[in-house]
């Protein structure tokens, strides 16, 4: 299933607006029950605000109605191996499991997969605030 995942992130990605980094990313959740969610990156000119292509595949996936995250896959067009930066290792920690399949992409496919404990080992729990 791996595959339609990077699909959708590969689809993402070609919808990037990166006029300034000229690095276009895209992104993929799947949830538990099957539902894709994608996303890309997008730069405004008061760069390096903007948002990464994770952070936009997450407002999908909330208003789509949310659910667990049980796959990730990324792709950047200039880097292969392209894994969520801090920031968004942290935002999608708080709807995956440690267990979560991040696949991480080049322009052919999955070429390595990790965990989200791989990738954030010692996340910050959102449940330590209730």
């Amino acid at each position: 299933m791996a595959h339609d995942l990077f699909e959708a992130a590969k689809a993402a990605m070609a919808k990037a607006y990166a006029p300034y980094s000229k690095f276009p990313v895209g992104a993929a959740l799947r949830t538990e029950d099957g539902r894709v969610f994608a996303g890309a990156n997008v730069e405004v000119a008061s760069y390096p605000e903007g948002w990464c292509a994770e952070t936009t595949a997450l407002g999908h996936y909330i208003m789509g109605g949310g659910g667990r995250i049980t796959e990730i896959a990324v792709i950047a067009k200039r880097m292969a191996k392209c894994s969520p930066c801090g920031g968004c290792r942290q935002r999608l920690a708080e709807f995956c499991r440690p267990e979560t399949k991040v696949y991480l992409c080049d322009n052919g496919g999955v070429v390595e997969t990790v965990t989200m404990g791989d990738m954030l080992p010692y996340g910050f729990q959102g449940d330590t605030l209730k």
